[in-house]
């Protein structure tokens, strides 16, 4: 009498689904293995998207080695660039990056000769005279031409002269220029706006001159502009400005402009003004260039309180990545999405082959137990006695 096998066909029916279980969660547990690090350093960069100092340091701890700073340097050297050159010598030794000596003597010769007085009172006069500072003397030269609204009324003139002809005018400066003169003729101090404001509105002015503002940021000051100056009454003011009474052509174009809807543009201007007075004035022109709207702006004036004169060199080395995430924020939670999901299938295949493996377990035993019954029956059906 043959023995029989019950629940044969379901247990190697249930021994097969553990196996493909198994096998997806070995699948799941690899890809899941190599989607967590992106996953958790996504999380971490949206959790930290607001705050460009952790953002910065963050990635300069993941990039920034002794051969990157080399290379900064040396790139610095050759495009005669001594302030970013310094920038970078004082990001390594912040950040214990070791720099061969030779090279940081390089970099101080090369600041030492950019600060000889024949440079300083070039620099100066190249402030004054044309409004497009790059550097802390420039600045002083700008600022002093627009302090006595010089430099303010030398621009607003020469666009206003531009819209006379027919020629292509810069609104923007236009505009700046505007607001300038009117800050600078005294109603300034009256809306309590701090010195940087000054400084930011000339730096401001001086990055559209010299290409150094984003396209985006100067829309978003072209539209602040439209409400603070008002165009009719601006035009008619230089129209009418007079050589021989300079105060008068102030006061008209002080009249065209409603400084008491400047708050954003104030906000803006004592941004870069901070910038410039915590990394220099080429770091606060790096910035406008960088930033595509007055909240970035926002962000690199807190690198800058932070960094110092290290900002250039962050902002070099990093580029938008240092106030913003360089990835969009879309992309870095699809990486948290499969990660989780990856985690998910990994641990219901590994539940699934669990609960298989039990289940098989558990029928073993009840077959074994029937085969040793069966067994037992046998014995005791020889062991009876004949009828």
């Amino acid at each position: 009498m043959p023995t029989p096998q019950p629940l044969a066909g379901p247990m190697r029916r249930g021994l097969l689904r553990m196996r493909l279980l198994m096998i997806a969660a070995g699948i799941c547990g690899i890809a899941a293995l190599m989607l967590l690090p992106r996953a958790v350093e996504s999380a971490w960069l949206l959790l930290v998207q607001d705050d460009p100092v952790l953002l910065a340091d963050r990635q300069l701890a993941r990039s920034f080695d002794s051969a990157a700073a080399a290379r900064e340097i040396e790139e610095a050297l050759a495009a005669d660039d001594a302030e970013l050159a310094q920038s970078f010598v004082e990001l390594s030794r912040d950040r214990n990056v070791p720099v061969a000596p030779e090279l940081v003597a390089r970099v101080d010769a090369a600041v030492k000769t950019a600060s000889s007085a024949s440079k300083t009172a070039e620099k100066f006069a190249t402030g004054l005279i044309f409004g497009e500072p790059d550097d802390m003397v420039s600045l002083a030269g700008t600022a002093l031409g627009d302090l006595f609204v010089f430099g303010d009324v030398r621009d607003a003139v020469r666009e206003g002269s531009r819209f006379a002809k027919g020629q292509e005018v810069d609104t923007l400066i236009l505009g700046l220029s505007a607001v300038g003169i009117a800050v600078t003729a005294g109603t300034y101090a009256s809306l309590g706006t701090a010195a940087p404001a000054r400084a930011g509105l000339s730096l401001v002015k001086a990055a559209r001159k010299t290409g150094r503002i984003s396209a985006r940021m100067a829309e978003s000051i072209g539209r602040t502009l439209r409400s603070v100056v008002d165009g009719p009454a601006l035009k008619h003011a230089i129209d009418g400005a007079s050589k021989t009474n300079p105060a008068a052509t102030v006061r008209a174009v002080r009249g065209a402009v409603k400084l008491e809807k400047a708050d954003d543009l104030f906000r803006l201007t004592r941004n870069v003004g901070e910038v410039q007075a915590k990394a220099g004035t080429r770091a606060a022109l790096d910035g406008l260039k960088l930033s595509d709207s007055p909240r970035e702006m926002t962000r690199v004036a807190k690198l800058a309180q932070k960094e110092g004169g290290r900002t250039r060199a962050v902002l070099k080395f990093l580029g938008r990545g240092a106030i913003a995430l360089t990835a969009l924020a879309f992309d870095l939670s699809l990486w948290i999405l499969w990660a989780a999901l990856t985690l998910f299938g990994f641990v219901s295949s590994a539940k699934g082959a669990a609960e298989r493996a039990t289940w098989r377990s558990l029928q073993k035993r009840k077959v074994r137990r029937a085969q040793m019954e069966l067994q037992r029956q046998r014995r005791l059906a020889i062991a009876a006695p004949q009828g």
